[in-house]
């Protein structure tokens, strides 16, 4: 990435002020187990936790993805992150639900996304972002692509990028040495 390039990422970067990510491929690593009863289990990482806790320090974050799931509402009840859209056939409707809600404009939010379902919201945001192990399609639609994986440590990846770039990490880390950091109670 040149100069120019890396400056205008984070320009973007430092106008965000609503940060959504998808879930499975992006929070998880996009397997799905399925237990006695259908009942749905997904793995989480606890860095990615950490970086959403954050973040919403500074920002609105939230979740819209296609599917339903107990453990989706139960982790993100967990991470305190208040909008969380499940069950979502069209993805850019829940986007024009909270840029109405919250008085957003698209240019101010990030969505972060792996495959196909993610391609028309981030189309419509100011930073769309693909995870490492995106499909083709989506890395080509993002400003960003992280070096992580999704359930590995991407959505930390990004969640720092923002933190910096908005000139907030610094002071993350520095209240983090003497235990006044909000903390993923989970970790």
């Amino acid at each position: 990435m040149s100069e120019i390039e890396d400056h205008a990422l984070g320009q973007l970067a430092r106008n965000i002020k609503l940060c959504l990510f998808d879930v499975d491929g992006v929070l998880t690593d996009g397997k799905i187990i399925l237990g006695s009863g259908n009942t749905e289990l997904k793995a989480f990482d606890v860095k990615d936790g950490q970086g959403l806790v954050m973040l919403r320090e500074f920002v609105e974050v939230g979740v819209i993805t296609g599917r339903k799931s107990e453990a989706v509402r139960e982790r993100m009840s967990q991470l305190g992150i208040k909008h969380v859209f499940q069950g979502q056939k069209n993805k850019p409707a829940a986007l024009v639900q909270l840029l109405e809600m919250l008085n957003l404009q698209p240019s101010e939010v990030c969505y972060v996304g792996d495959d196909l379902p993610d391609l028309a919201v981030m189309q419509l945001v100011g930073l769309p972002i693909a995870v490492a192990d995106a499909c083709t399609p989506v890395r080509e639609a993002a400003r960003w692509c992280t070096i992580r994986r999704g359930g590995d440590g991407a959505v930390r990846e990004v969640c720092d990028f923002i933190l910096n770039a908005q000139g907030k990490l610094d002071s993350l880390v520095a209240r983090a040495a003497v235990a006044q950091i909000p903390v993923d109670q989970n970790n």
